[in-house]
């Protein structure tokens, strides 16, 4: 897909051969690759978002294999007009390169905005409704969702990092925002006019900051998202963690009664032996037996509560009054001055009776 500096958009079918020996470029530079990237070779600018190959020339632009990347509706609808200077972008009175650089950057940023967008209100509506500290259990399928979309927050913030990484490295060589202003060196008007006021260069480089401080405030959100995330995380866990302790405590506390109950169940136990004894006659003798049994368990079940609950209540420090924190450091440096004076004294000493 070729489009000119007024907009009109022709279409044409040609092999790669043919192609980059016509532009006069290597083969390599029309090889697809994943990762973005702007580099310059013989007057032309090849620029790759993604899936977005393109080649900017000082005349056209060059958009490759464009049918099977879903680009139709920015293509037909918002670069031509962009390209013509009918669009939102400023740069109209400058060179066509300036133009056809923005609106790709543009529809870079945009895609990355709009990913965030959509990623932003799921994670804060799931991460809602985990945190909700009236539930007492997790849901797996709000925790498969924050996975997912943890993952395509982490996707998010590669390609940003990748963007950035690769404006920044122009911005750090004044040859290569040089090499991007092509039409400087082919039209000798452009270069008048370079000459007399309007710097390229420069124009060139505040483009590429702007895009780049737009896409590192939209890292800085995917990193809060990312902060809010692992404090998410971290709550769950300790609400998890409360909700263990819980019924650990309650487990224990029913083991200790079980144990109680059992210690003087033995009393019932010998009396269900088959051994005659005058006490069963006595029909109060059963609920003698069975009434200290009860309150024999209650009585150690409580102890042993008692005992649980003081060992593991965190024990308080000492109080120490004010006056001995202050003159507890005086009385040390005292006492070690003293220390050190024994010691000097004595070496002297051994050292005076061995000469």
């Amino acid at each position: 897909m070729k489009l000119d500096k007024e907009g009109n958009t022709t279409f044409f079918e040609k092999k790669k051969t043919e192609l980059y020996q016509e532009l006069g470029l290597q083969a390599r530079d029309l090889r697809f690759q994943h990762l973005m990237s702007i580099a310059t070779r013989n007057n032309r600018i090849i620029m790759r978002m993604e899936f977005l190959k393109a080649v900017i020339t000082p005349e056209f632009l060059l958009i490759l294999d464009y049918r099977n990347l879903n680009l139709e509706h920015w293509l037909f609808n918002e670069l031509a007009s962009q390209l013509a200077g009918e669009g939102q972008l400023v740069t109209y009175s400058l060179p066509f390169e300036f133009r056809a650089i923005e609106a790709i950057l543009q529809y870079r940023i945009s895609k990355l905005q709009g990913r965030l967008n959509t990623l932003q209100p799921q994670i804060l509506e799931t991460l809602e409704a985990l945190v909700d500290p009236k539930l007492l259990s997790v849901d797996r399928s709000k925790l498969h969702i924050l996975l997912q979309n943890g993952k395509s927050l982490s996707e998010l913030e590669t390609d940003l990092k990748v963007f950035k990484e690769t404006i920044l490295e122009i911005l750090d060589e004044e040859e290569l925002i040089e090499e991007l202003c092509l039409s400087k060196w082919t039209d000798p008007q452009v270069f008048e006019e370079s000459t007399s006021g309007i710097d390229h260069a420069e124009e060139m480089e505040l483009l590429l900051e702007n895009y780049y401080r737009q896409a590192e405030d939209l890292a800085n959100e995917a990193r809060e998202l990312r902060v809010l995330i692992d404090d998410s995380e971290s709550i769950i866990f300790i609400n998890l963690d409360s909700h263990r302790n819980v019924m650990m405590r309650l487990n224990l506390q029913l083991t200790m009664g079980t144990f109680s109950l059992s210690l003087f169940g033995l009393i019932g136990v010998a009396f269900g032996m088959n051994l005659e004894s005058s006490l069963e006659e006595d029909p109060r003798i059963f609920w003698l037996v069975t009434g200290i049994m009860f309150l024999g368990s209650g009585l150690i079940w409580r102890r042993l509560l008692s005992f649980l609950g003081r060992h593991l209540e965190p024990s308080l420090p000492p109080h120490v009054p004010a006056v001995l924190r202050k003159s507890q450091p005086a009385a040390q440096r005292v006492e070690i001055k003293n220390d050190l004076k024994a010691e000097t004294f004595g070496l002297s000493r051994s050292t005076l009776t061995n000469q």
